[in-house]
């Protein structure tokens, strides 16, 4: 069986730059991991398609070059930083590859020349410190994975990258193959997912669904005030909170609402995603009854919650979109707000908790019902309390501690 130490080193290979303003699974599991006492070097997305010219691409590419000519940065105790400097979208080529592999190698084993010989190092190591946990979630890392020897390779499916626009899906999909072939056991958010990698993975593959921060999210519940911005907006007040992705969001699904209630009124919290430009979102926007309010802190969005009336998921339903289970969903739950979702795979067996609706006309039905009879998730209720942070990593250090030596 693998012991886990308090002090064991992770290296965590991330789909999100630390700082992107919009936290998920991989912020939430490494500061938890790493208030746990773990020390773990989390490096940051190495791109998973070409850039292009565009000023969002290029001020990116220069963030990422200034950041990495410094030092491995500690964000919080025992979370260290790694921005590499790779060639994104390259997947497909050997040399790319193998440069991206070696810079990368080059800067974790100084890391770990440091901080990874806390811990007493195997009697057999080649290399001097004890060997790292390699936790990652995405596939193109494999190479440095097994160079680095580790105690563990842990894949944490969270999405279908391969679906996403823009990633080349064919090479995604060889390499994701390749790496469930070799990881000791992955963990995934969504049944599609959890279907996928079991295929590959049988009897190393469990199913976990997405959680939150359910009492960070349950302050909304509590009386209190709401932001400014949000106390201008006539109620009732219907609101999506996120990255404004038109791949993943039914635009046209929302016009049609907001056409038929002009007195309802959605707000919208978050921006648009990168190098986007969707008409469809532009057209929403026009309208008196729609209102955008653009990114908000991590530590607000309670408040925000707090002065809503329904939160929406009017997600598309696409490769994508049936492979994920939105985090959002158990944070609307915990704030105590009803939800509207369109019918995702993913939120099908938790149908008792939200309303669904799959076309525009259910779409305003199930709206209306919410605002007329509005009621909220008990916050005992056995799918929050089982669905927070703190239970899914006890969950899943659980199952990684009964995994046998690799060998």
């Amino acid at each position: 069986m693998i012991q886990l130490a308090a002090s064991q080193a992770v290296v965590l290979f991330s789909t999100a730059d630390w700082f992107w303003p919009y936290w998920t699974n991989k912020q939430h599991l490494t500061a938890r991991l790493g208030a746990r006492g773990f020390r773990v070097l989390y490096v940051e997305s190495i791109g998973f398609r070409r850039p292009g010219l565009s000023t969002v691409d290029l001020a990116r590419i220069g963030r990422r070059v200034r950041r990495a000519v410094g030092p491995i940065e500690e964000v919080q105790s025992n979370v260290w930083v790694l921005p590499p400097v790779t060639i994104p979208g390259s997947h497909h080529l050997p040399w790319a590859d193998r440069f991206n592999a070696w810079q990368i190698r080059s800067r974790i084993d100084s890391w770990l020349r440091r901080f990874g010989s806390t811990i007493a190092p195997k009697a057999d190591s080649k290399v001097g410190w004890s060997s790292p946990i390699v936790w990652t979630y995405h596939p193109y890392m494999l190479r440095i994975a097994k160079a680095l020897d580790p105690a563990a390779l842990i894949y944490h499916c969270v999405d279908n990258i391969g679906a996403v626009p823009g990633v080349d899906g064919a090479a995604f999909d060889r390499s994701e193959r390749e790496l469930l072939a070799n990881a000791d056991w992955t963990f995934t958010t969504s049944p599609a997912l959890r279907d996928r990698c079991a295929a590959i993975a049988p009897g190393r593959t469990d199913y976990f669904g997405n959680v939150a921060d359910i009492e960070h999210f349950a302050t909304a519940r509590q009386v209190g005030s709401i932001p400014e911005d949000l106390a201008a907006i006539p109620r009732p007040r219907l609101a999506y909170v996120g990255v404004l992705s038109d791949f993943k969001i039914d635009f046209e699904l929302l016009e049609h609402a907001v056409a038929r209630r002009p007195d309802w009124h959605v707000v919208l919290i978050g921006d648009e995603r990168e190098g986007q430009s969707s008409v469809a979102l532009t057209r929403l926007k026009s309208r008196s009854n729609v209102h955008c309010l653009g990114w908000k802190p991590y530590a607000q969005l309670p408040s925000y919650l707090r002065g809503i009336d329904v939160a929406l998921l009017p997600q598309r339903l696409n490769a994508y979109t049936r492979a994920m289970f939105p985090m959002k969903y158990f944070e609307y739950l915990a704030a105590g707000r009803p939800v509207v979702a369109t019918p995702l795979p993913a939120l099908a067996e938790l149908g008792a908790l939200h309303r669904q609706a799959g076309t525009p006309d259910a779409l305003i039905d199930a709206i209306a019902g919410a605002i007329a009879a509005p009621t909220a998730v008990p916050i005992d209720h056995p799918a929050l309390q089982s669905h927070s942070w703190d239970a899914r990593l006890d969950a899943m250090l659980d199952r990684i501690a009964t995994l046998p030596p690799r060998g």
